[in-house]
């Protein structure tokens, strides 16, 4: 099949080429950098260069294709989290209006969209808002474009945040934590399943979540602790208060900061993870303690 990748080759992105190129598929991957052609083309894939905010680069480099996969970045919107006028979820949800109107003007019908956890919730998510609002925006498109939504819960690449706070605090810090058991993911495990979507025939909209491994905040302060030779790291809880006035305080757009703290707080109410138990799925290969080496290096690297 000839495959469409916007989101060039991030976490998700490599994995998912490497797989798609490896069943002999032609894959074009989109990237706004053309210092990524290399890259791209070491995969065996083709580099396309341009611009999510461009709706004619992306009609044009859809053309043809039989699946598109979807995917927003913060990079294509600036992606600055210090800019404190910015409005990133609506620059984001832009994105979305572009994807719908180039996949209109290429006539394409079969998409693969990668979402999140929370997608489900019009308010009470914070940040990730804007995966429902190009979730809605996509669901506008003509019935005959089906529609495969991924939804991954929180990536564990994004546990290489916590290095910050681990080297000046000595602890993993956020407004929630304990022994509840939350679901967490690799981008592999995302790439494959991806890929296993992608061989299915496709019909209408539906929904998949993505997970890999299922862990408390405390289990993570041990595999991490043990893997950084701090086997006595502590995940500590702080109001949202306080986290919300540290992150204003260290420069953070507010609507950016405060996004981060209602979507914790939801992790911590158990909202955000309501939708993904009443359809959870079969959890992938890689687990926390293989991530806790990756983690390990990045951590001594620094």
């Amino acid at each position: 099949m000839n495959i469409v990748l916007t989101g060039s080759v991030s976490h998700v992105g490599k994995p998912l080429t490497q797989e798609l190129v490896g069943k002999g598929h032609s894959v074009t991957v989109i990237t706004s950098k053309a210092e990524r052609i290399k890259e791209i083309e070491s995969l065996g894939a083709t580099a396309a260069v341009g611009s999510m905010l461009d709706v004619h680069f992306l009609a044009t480099t859809f053309q043809g294709a039989d699946i598109v996969y979807l995917m927003e970045t913060l990079d294509a919107v600036g992606g600055d989290f210090g800019d404190k006028d910015s409005d990133l979820i609506d620059a984001i949800s832009q994105i979305g209006q572009n994807y719908k109107q180039a996949v209109l003007e290429a006539g394409i019908n079969q998409i693969v969209h990668l979402s999140s956890i929370g997608a489900h919730m019009k308010k009470g998510n914070g940040f990730l808002q804007f995966h429902h609002n190009v979730e809605t925006i996509l669901k506008q498109l003509p019935e005959e474009v089906s529609i495969k939504f991924m939804r991954p819960v929180g990536f564990y690449t994004n546990m290489f945040g916590f290095i910050r706070s681990i080297k000046t605090k000595g602890a993993i810090i956020s407004n929630y934590g304990g022994d509840k058991k939350e679901p967490w993911v690799s981008p592999e495990d995302i790439a494959a399943a991806i890929t296993e979507e992608m061989d299915k025939p496709f019909g209408g909209r539906n929904v998949r979540y993505v997970a890999s491994d299922e862990v408390s905040p405390n289990e993570i302060a041990k595999a991490l602790g043990n893997a950084i030779g701090k086997p006595d790291l502590q995940w500590q809880v702080i109001s949202d208060e306080q986290l919300l006035n540290g992150w204003i305080k260290g420069g953070f757009n507010p609507q950016i900061a405060r996004g981060f703290v209602e979507m914790q707080a939801s992790q911590r109410s158990g909202l955000l993870y309501e939708d993904y138990y009443l359809n959870k799925p079969t959890l992938g290969k890689v687990k926390l303690d293989s991530f806790a080496i990756q983690f390990a290096v990045a951590y001594h690297a620094e």
